[in-house]
């Protein structure tokens, strides 16, 4: 019975978030460690350390050990993030927090049709968060998360707050889970006139995890579908891994729904509990490509 009353709260919670209209503040749909973004950015289902912090705060639970990761995200068109997250355990439950700095640059300034703009500048973006999450069962976690939010346009400011809630469950077969999230329910205060609408989501997805026998080999896979709840966006992310005597892994995945991306790739170099990710981002339509470095250390 606790099993449903957990899933309806989420669904419930999800129903509560939809509203008309479209969003902003982009920077939130940006994935979090480049282990999971090189997986097709399927990290609700496939996160497996601090990085639940973004994607689902009840995977949180999963882990015992403390963590820092730093993360730097060289996308495309002139936007970069730098992201810093840490995890520890107090009294017996982990909490984590998680940073985002992102910025654009080089932004054309113009009153009127013109060659040459009157100046140039950035666009800034900021969140801090606090996330939790532990078991209410044996099979089932809980985890939530809260953010304080920040964008900067020009002459013009703006902040607010979300929150996250999510499920994971771990099935009867060994190694297989089952996540559930919805992300960014919040607001803005007003950037001059109008308030930006936080691109809420909802992800709901599968991993597994299998060990070969007499090999050094570990193999995981996940999928998940991805609805953000105010525009008709709809996504499948799947991804997979192949991990080699706990030391180098390779990492491939795709996501539907999008016009000028689909196919992620990477790899991760582990050398005791340091561990460095890397994630490739081919984009179409001449966009160039996204370049994505974690480093991340458990102790």
């Amino acid at each position: 019975m606790k099993k449903i009353l957990l899933f309806s709260l989420i669904s419930s919670i999800t129903v509560f978030a939809q509203s008309a209209g479209n969003t902003g503040l982009s920077f939130l749909k940006y994935g979090f460690g480049a282990r999971n973004i090189a997986m097709g950015d399927a990290g609700n289902a496939l996160s497996n350390d601090l990085t639940g912090l973004f994607y689902n705060p009840a995977r949180l639970a999963l882990t015992d050990r403390s963590e820092v990761l730093f993360m730097h995200n060289e996308w495309i068109q002139d936007v970069s993030s730098e992201v810093i997250g840490a995890k520890t355990i107090l009294w017996g439950v982990p909490f984590a927090v998680g940073f985002n700095v992102t910025s654009v640059k080089d932004i054309p300034f113009r009153t009127i049709p013109s060659p040459d703009p009157i100046t140039n500048f950035s666009a800034n973006y900021f969140y801090g968060s606090l996330s939790t999450g532990f078991f209410v069962t044996k099979e089932i976690s809980f985890g939530a998360s809260f953010k304080y939010l920040y964008e900067g346009l020009l002459n013009d400011e703006a902040s607010g707050f979300g929150f996250d809630f999510g499920l994971n469950y771990l099935l009867p077969y060994q190694g297989l889970t089952a996540s559930m999230v919805v992300k960014n329910i919040g607001s803005m205060n007003a950037l001059r006139n109008e308030s930006t609408k936080l691109p809420t989501e909802f992800r709901f997805g599968t991993a597994y995890t299998y060990t070969l026998e007499d090999s050094k080999f570990d193999f995981t896979g996940g999928a998940e579908f991805q609805k953000y709840l105010d525009t008709e966006d709809n996504h499948f992310n799947f991804g997979g891994e192949v991990l080699y005597d706990k030391l180098i892994a390779a990492r491939a995945g795709y996501q539907t729904g999008y016009e000028s991306r689909g196919f992620t790739a990477g790899i991760g170099l582990m050398w005791g509990n340091l561990k460095f990710d890397y994630a490739f981002l081919p984009f179409s339509l001449g966009l160039g490509n996204a370049n994505l470095f974690s480093l991340q250390f458990k102790f």
